[in-house]
């Protein structure tokens, strides 16, 4: 089965940077390069929010509004890992981040998406704490 594990997270104060990856393993057939990836965040008493995906060339992406322009998502298939460069943080950043991939090949190669649902694989997620 895939295993997914997030790093990166920590505490960080008000207009840093962190740097999230999420390695991926255990593939039994295709490789990291024929799934989707998505970034999901829950903050206590909040529903899971979608941040970023990411299509299996990587060439597409979609950022939540909330975002955009200060997350950026990338992977590097040939390392099976993706991330999530975070920049400018902010105190409603402050969430648990899960990195999740859904098979997309074929007709949805080409495609990335925002509703957890169509995930079919989570890691358990890093802490990301921004806080003066």
């Amino acid at each position: 089965q895939l295993q997914l594990v997030e790093s990166g997270g920590g505490l960080v104060q008000p207009g840093g940077s962190l740097r999230l990856s999420c390695a991926t393993s255990g593939f039994k057939g295709p490789t990291l390069n024929y799934y989707a990836i998505g970034w999901f965040r829950q903050a206590p008493g909040k529903e899971r929010e979608w941040v970023s995906c990411i299509s299996t060339s990587g060439d597409f992406t979609k950022y939540a509004d909330s975002v955009k322009g200060r997350f950026t998502i990338s992977r590097d298939n040939a390392k099976n890992t993706a991330y999530l460069q975070m920049n400018s943080l902010k105190p409603e950043d402050t969430a648990m981040y899960f990195c999740a991939l859904k098979s997309a090949v074929g007709i949805l190669y080409n495609r990335c998406f925002q509703s957890a649902d169509e995930y079919d694989s989570w890691g358990l997620g890093t802490q990301v704490t921004v806080s003066s």
